[in-house]
């Protein structure tokens, strides 16, 4: 009797430690499912952000494309203009600079000198602002190819990543018991 009594005793002692401890396992389960649901939503957003980048560098370099085709077009314009007032103001000091009055020929040829200098001036701004309209549009070409590839790597990421998060939501509401309602009511849905 007195072995049955101890049996007994220690049964009931320890059936509420053994409850705690089921308890406390699920909590930690719960817990780490938590844990697994927070590191799955900040994937999501760092995937989300890298989207927002790439969107944001191939909205910036089609911009930079599209002005530098702009200025590209006014220098063109600005330099047929040049050259053809060049060659208008060029044609009379030749003709002078032949002239068989030798003041009139010299001071034509200083005049001619002085014109091709400045065209060679003028020519020369147009040129470097032609290179940097360029090089623009080639950097602008290159933040388009960098976005177009980050947006399509952010855009598969975040399909897993997302696909993560709802495979871990789904089993944190099945181990919190919450899930139980969900299902059925997927279930019914189907």
């Amino acid at each position: 009797m007195n072995f049955r009594i101890f049996v007994m005793l220690s049964f009931f002692l320890l059936a509420p430690v053994l409850a705690q401890a089921q308890t406390d396992k699920k909590a930690l389960e719960l817990k780490k499912l938590e844990t697994g649901i927070n590191t799955a939503k900040a994937k999501v957003k760092l995937n989300e952000h890298q989207l927002t980048i790439a969107d944001s560098l191939i909205t910036t370099g089609t911009k930079m494309i599209a002005e530098s085709k702009i200025e590209i077009k006014a220098i063109a314009a600005e330099r047929k203009k040049l050259d053809k007032e060049n060659a208008t103001k060029q044609k009379p000091l030749t003709k002078l600079s032949t002239s068989k009055d030798k003041e009139e020929a010299t001071t034509a040829k200083a005049d001619l000198k002085a014109l091709t200098a400045q065209y060679k001036l003028d020519t020369k701004a147009l040129d470097t602002r032609l290179k940097d309209a360029t090089k623009k549009s080639t950097v602008g070409n290159a933040n388009l190819t960098k976005g177009k590839a980050g947006k399509k790597t952010a855009q598969n990421a975040l399909k897993v990543s997302q696909a993560v998060l709802d495979t871990a939501q789904k089993k944190y509401d099945v181990a919190s018991g919450s899930g139980e309602k969900a299902t059925s009511k997927d279930k019914k849905k189907k």
